[in-house]
C-alpha cells in the first residue's frame, strides 16, 4: 500500500473511547497533489480518523504515517507541514484580518517581515485585501471561511486539512471557496476533505472513501463510485402502486422502496421511462442522471443520526 508518492498512509487504524471503536481498522493512502475526501454520516469515524492524522487524538492501534514519518514520534516535525481548516470558526475577534494572520505565524516561528508578506499575498488570492484592517467580526460567513483557509496557508504546508470548509455558508460564498480550493489543487496542493455536501465533494475530490460505523464502505474516483453502485439514471416515481413494485422486481431492476417513493436505479434508456411513467404513473414520474448523494444514501441509508 505504501507508496513514494503517498502524503498519508493508514494501515489498520482504530481509535477507542473506553469501549466505543470510533475508527475500526481502517486502511487507505492520500497521493500526493490529490483532493481526498471522507465522507460520512455523523458518527462514522471521519473526524477520529483525521483528528488522528494531524496528531491532535493518539493512535490506539494501527500504523499512520504522514509524509513517510510516524505520526506517534515525528509529531511536531510532521504538524510543521500541514495546514487544518477546522469547522468552526476560532479566528480572534479582538484582531484584524492582517493581525489574525501575523499572530499565527508566530507558532511556526516565521519572521515577521516574512509573516506579513505571505499575508499580504495570502488575502490577495483570497480577495480579502481591501478588508485587511477590519476586524473579524465585520466580515461575512464567506470571508470567514477564505480567511481561515488563507491562515492554513501561511506556513506554506504540504498538505491541507479541510473539515467541512462550506459548512454553513451560501451557495455564492461556497462557490467563491470552492474556486480557491480548485485553484490550489491546480497548483499540486495535497488535500484531504471532509464535507456533507455530496455535491462539494464530487466537485473537488479526485478520490473519496465512504465511511460508516467506523469502517470503510467504498473507495474510489467520485464518478467510478455512481457508476458502479448506482449506475448513470434514476428513475423517481412519487405513490408507487402495487402493480409497478411487482413490475420492478420481474424485470430484476436495482430500486429502494420508501413507500411514498420508489427509487429505480440503473442504465436506463428512454423507453423504460416511457413505459413506467405511462402506464405506472399516478403522482409524478422522473428521470434524472445519477449523483454522488444517490451512492451516499444507498450504502448508508436514509435515517437521521445524532
Amino acid at each position: 500500500m505504501k507508496s513514494v508518492t503517498s502524503v498519508i498512509d493508514a494501515l489498520g487504524l482504530k481509535k477507542h473511547f473506553g469501549s466505543l471503536e470510533a475508527v475500526a481498522g481502517v486502511s487507505f493512502e492520500v497521493r500526493h497533489g490529490e483532493c481526498f475526501g471522507i465522507l460520512g454520516p455523523n458518527g462514522a469515524g471521519k473526524t477520529s480518523t483525521i483528528r488522528m492524522i494531524y496528531g491532535l487524538s493518539p493512535v490506539s492501534s494501527g500504523a499512520l504515517r504522514v509524509f513517510g514519518r510516524d505520526i506517534g514520534t515525528d509529531y511536531r516535525s510532521i504538524k510543521a507541514r500541514i495546514g487544518i481548516c477546522p469547522q468552526e470558526n476560532n479566528l480572534d475577534p479582538d484582531l484584524t484580518v492582517l493581525q489574525n494572520l501575523e499572530v499565527y505565524a508566530r507558532y511556526f516561528s516565521i519572521p515577521s517581515a516574512l509573516a506579513r508578506e505571505r499575508a499580504l499575498n495570502l488575502l490577495q488570492s483570497m480577495s480579502l485585501e481591501t478588508r485587511r484592517e477590519a476586524k473579524v467580526t465585520e466580515l461575512s460567513g464567506g470571508m470567514m471561511r477564505r480567511l481561515i483557509i488563507a491562515r492554513a496557508l501561511l506556513n506554506e504546508p504540504d498538505l491541507l486539512i479541510l473539515d467541512e470548509p462550506t459548512s454553513g455558508l451560501d451557495p455564492q460564498s461556497r462557490h467563491q471557496v470552492w474556486e480557491r480550493l480548485n485553484e490550489l489543487r491546480a497548483k499540486g496542493m495535497t488535500m484531504l476533505l471532509t464535507t456533507h455536501y455530496m455535491d462539494e465533494a464530487a466537485r473537488l475530490c479526485d478520490r473519496l472513501m465512504i465511511m460508516d460505523h467506523g469502517k470503510i464502505l467504498v473507495e474510489g474516483k467520485p464518478a467510478d463510485l455512481i457508476h458502479a453502485y448506482v449506475g448513470r439514471h434514476v428513475i423517481e416515481v412519487s405513490e408507487p402502486e402495487e402493480e409497478l413494485r411487482r413490475y420492478v422486481r420481474a424485470a430484476g431492476l436495482s430500486y429502494e422502496d420508501l413507500e411514498h417513493l420508489l427509487i429505480i436505479y440503473g442504465n436506463h434508456h428512454e423507453q423504460l421511462y416511457h413505459d413506467i411513467s405511462s402506464r405506472y404513473c399516478r403522482e409524478g414520474c422522473l428521470m434524472r442522471m445519477a449523483t454522488l448523494e444517490d451512492v451516499f444514501l444507498k450504502l448508508t441509508g436514509r435515517g437521521l443520526r445524532e
